[in-house]
């Protein structure tokens, strides 16, 4: 596949930014990824628009726009070489050198989207995290990855312990799992709620984000160390400070907790634009943190004070759910606003518009491309379908699809939600 970095969009992504800007502003759709480099002067980040971005933090600018993937890029990591690492919901992982068009190392293995990478300590290994259900370790130079096989769902997040002889993973199937990765029992912990990300810090205490809200803590060893609720909803990002003192944990709805990890107990709550907030990292001093959510912009916060860094852009008028303030159909809906758009004009994003979708058969968008696993599904969306696939999950209902893991246990919920989109999605 021909690789190109498209010149007009960095020109235009630079034309964009002003120079005392603290928000970076570049990407077509929802910021999925961040990484910092180790000096704290580049960032990159991954996006829905299948495109990786790289920022000079200090500039305030775009340096590089890297685009390989064909769908989402879901996670991006940072060598300690300064080679950068982009991987996506197509499976791949690709290695690039900063400035060079085209990745060097393309890894292919994966048979359901990659959602998160990590980096051993030494630079010489990266771990992915994928839905096929299995965490792989790739040697940077090159060679077989080692596939850790065991988790029964999803795998959302990985990470390696700070002497990088383990690697630890979370699941929706909701456990925590500690690999030796030189042989060995591994540790295995059951969680009660499905786990979404993971980070260990550098004395080794594990972290993990719930989907219940809740903020796990773990020895080196895996022994439970006990949990605080840091929202009512869904955990979907976590980043520790590089000291260890601080934890950021993001979620769906658009706020970050901002946790004390020694005393367990919330410093403040960042607030941004009232949507889901897909990814967080820390800057080398210990107090600047980056967020990435679907309002496509990257914010700087000092997470000490928590204050905005730079003007505040809530994004208010691109919201496509204000004229339904105060409808519990569009409120549930919102989890969906990242991947799905709901009228004629607003076009596909990491997954198909929903306009028109009662009475369309699964799978039959003209002009998006669907998996072969679900165009042999025999199903019609009608509000009873639609309705089915929130109550049992889209993993049970449509195996083979990349739609996220997510039930709506309450009937009354999944009659909003589906009353919501006919009205919303047949004007």
């Amino acid at each position: 596949m021909a690789v190109k970095v498209s010149l007009a969009t960095g020109l235009l992504v630079a034309l964009f930014l002003a120079p005392a800007q603290a928000q970076l502003r570049g990407h077509g759709g929802p910021v999925k990824a961040l990484a910092v480099s180790a000096d704290g002067v580049t960032a990159i980040s991954g996006s829905f628009d299948s495109s990786a971005i790289v920022w000079s933090l200090t500039r305030n600018s775009a340096e590089q726009v890297l685009r390989f993937h064909e769908s989402a890029v879901n996670a991006v990591a940072m060598l300690p070489d300064g080679g950068l690492v982009t991987a996506g919901e197509d499976g791949k992982i690709a290695l690039w050198r900063p400035g060079v068009a085209q990745p060097h190392t393309v890894f292919s293995g994966h048979t359901a989207p990659i959602v998160a990478l990590a980096v051993s300590p030494d630079g010489k290994r990266i771990a992915s995290a994928s839905w096929d259900r299995t965490v792989r370790v790739w040697p940077v130079g090159g060679g077989a990855p080692q596939v850790l096989e065991g988790h029964q769902q999803n795998v959302n997040g990985v990470a390696f312990t700070p002497d990088g002889k383990s690697v630890v993973s979370v699941s929706h199937d909701p456990q925590l799992r500690i690999w030796p990765l030189a042989g060995g029992q591994t540790t295995i912990v059951t969680l009660p709620t499905p786990l979404n990300a993971v980070a260990v810090a550098s004395d080794g205490e594990i972290v993990v984000g719930g989907a219940d809200g809740r903020v796990f803590f773990f020895s080196p060893s895996g022994a439970p160390r006990g949990d605080f609720a840091a929202t009512d909803t869904p955990l979907i990002s976590v980043a520790i400070t590089r000291d260890g003192t601080l934890i950021a944990a993001a979620g769906i709805r658009g706020s970050v907790a901002i946790v004390d990890r020694a005393t367990r107990t919330l410093t403040r709550t960042l607030v941004g634009p009232g949507l889901p907030v897909w990814a967080a990292a820390f800057l080398p001093d210990n107090e600047t943190l980056i967020t990435g959510g679907t309002d496509r912009m990257v914010r700087r916060w000092n997470a000490v004070t928590g204050d905005h860094i730079g003007a505040v852009a809530m994004a208010a008028a691109d919201d496509p759910l204000a004229e339904y303030a105060g409808d519990r159909g569009a409120e549930i809906y919102r989890a969906c606003i990242a991947c799905h758009t709901l009228t004629p004009d607003a076009g596909n994003r990491a997954g198909p518009t929903l306009h028109g979708i009662f009475g369309r058969r699964i799978a039959s968008l003209e002009g998006y491309r669907f998996s072969d696993a679900l165009k042999k599904l025999d199903i019609v969306w009608t509000p009873e379908t639609v309705s089915k696939l929130f109550e049992v999950g889209p993993m049970e209902y449509t195996p083979g699809t990349k739609m996220p893991e997510q039930r709506i246990g309450s009937a009354e919920d999944r009659a909003a939600l589906v009353e919501f989109l006919r009205k919303t999605t047949t004007k």
